[in-house]
């Protein structure tokens, strides 16, 4: 079996918990193998059931592989920056009826009190960047 080409982040079809621990792994590690995958699962399912379960994740377009000798190497198939944005896009769109404010609010509400001055001066000036970007 050759490679597939990767898809757009946006337009993959959602991953059970499963599939977001083998692919948190993969970002993880850049790819893995079935056996260095299941290892570092929590409670891993069968080596049987990793290879099933990467498998389905190449079937929906969230990781390809390549052949190493007899083994196959697993890695994502779009970066981490645009899995992160469209993660980003659908928790925002889910959880905060696609308010962005909002979603940054429940953000700073969660560890207001572990924001540095640091962080804080970089919240303003990104928030300013985007008035002046109209954004």
């Amino acid at each position: 079996m050759g490679r597939r080409t990767a898809t757009s982040a946006s337009k993959l079809p959602p991953l059970s918990r499963r599939e977001r621990q083998i692919l948190d792994v993969l970002y993880r590690r850049g790819e893995g193998t079935v056996a260095e995958v299941r290892d570092e699962l929590a409670d891993p399912p069968s080596y049987s059931g990793v290879r099933a379960l990467l498998r389905i994740l190449e079937t929906k377009g969230h990781v390809v592989h390549a052949e190493d000798g007899p083994r196959f190497v697993f890695r994502p198939a779009v970066s981490r920056d645009r899995a992160r944005e469209s993660a980003l896009h659908h928790m925002v769109r889910t959880f905060f009826d696609g308010s962005k404010a909002g979603a940054v609010a429940a953000l700073l509400d969660l560890d207001s009190d572990q924001l540095s001055e640091d962080d804080l001066e970089r919240l303003r000036t990104m928030v300013e960047k985007a008035r002046k970007e109209g954004r």
